[in-house]
């Protein structure tokens, strides 16, 4: 099932400043209900030094994490509502895209993105990405691949066929996630190897499962890509349906994630 943000908008999302700046419309929700990510990821960047820059910080999950694991963290978002939300758990933000964001000779052990770099020029991003880093550094993009079980997915997939059938995910929810996330995955390291500022770009992988009940599940679709600009009728409907869906098979579901992160380190 292929329903994320990253999925959610055609071609290059960079390009689509209007959803990628609309997160904040509900940043309580999007801070209350997205998924968080595995604990030997967050160990695994701290150990590169304690001063982080994470990009598209949102209202500061992965933030929040790696402090948590010792690291003094920077946080980059666009969208002042989303900052506000990340610094009022103590997490300095600045507002800024990240190919505008001024550095002021800061220099970062790490920089980092959870669920946000295609938001992000590629290329841009990673030449700015080395610009920041000191050597040795690591630079680490990652995205939580979401598959629920093949039930669940049949279910949502008439859902969105029949409610939003021109949408991107009524047409990629039954492609195997992985395969749908390819293309960026090799995107974000094509654009690292072009920077020739950084050793070859590894893929880390983590797989883990979280149980939904029904309404855990419906509280975190409306932050999905281009879900929160929906007119208020179409979402209810959405909900409804996936609602259904999930009563259908029990009224809850495992899904299954496999956390992904291209990262390189700084030569």
């Amino acid at each position: 099932m292929s329903t994320s943000t990253a999925n959610a908008v055609p071609g290059e999302p960079h390009r689509h400043r209007e959803i990628a700046e609309s997160f904040g419309a509900d940043a309580e929700r999007y801070d209350r209900t997205r998924p968080d990510y595995p604990g030997e990821l967050m160990e695994r960047i701290a150990a590169a030094g304690p001063r982080v820059l994470d990009v598209g910080c949102g209202t500061g999950i992965v933030a929040r994490r790696l402090r948590a694991a010792g690291c003094a963290v920077l946080g980059v978002d666009p969208d002042a509502r989303m900052a506000a939300w990340a610094e009022r758990s103590g997490i300095e933000t600045e507002v800024a895209t990240f190919e505008e964001w001024e550095s002021a000779g800061r220099t970062f052990d790490a920089v980092v993105a959870g669920q946000t770099w295609h938001w992000v020029d590629p290329v841009a991003g990673a030449a700015k990405a080395a610009r920041v880093l000191r050597p040795g550094g690591r630079l680490a993009l990652f995205w939580n691949v979401m598959q629920a079980p093949p039930e669940m997915t049949e279910g949502m997939t008439e859902v969105y066929r029949r409610i939003l059938p021109d949408s991107p995910a009524a047409r990629t929810i039954a492609t195997p996630a992985l395969d749908v996330y390819g293309g960026m995955f090799a995107t974000a390291a094509d654009a690292i190897r072009g920077t020739g500022a950084f050793g070859e770009p590894e893929h880390w992988r983590f797989e883990w499962e979280r149980l939904y009940t029904r309404d855990e599940w419906l509280e975190q679709v409306p932050t999905f890509g281009g879900n929160a600009g929906l007119p208020p009728d179409v979402l209810r409907r959405l909900l409804d349906g996936i609602g259904a869906a999930v009563d259908a098979v029990g009224g809850a579901f495992t899904m299954a994630y496999t956390t992904v992160a291209v990262t390189a380190e700084r030569v």
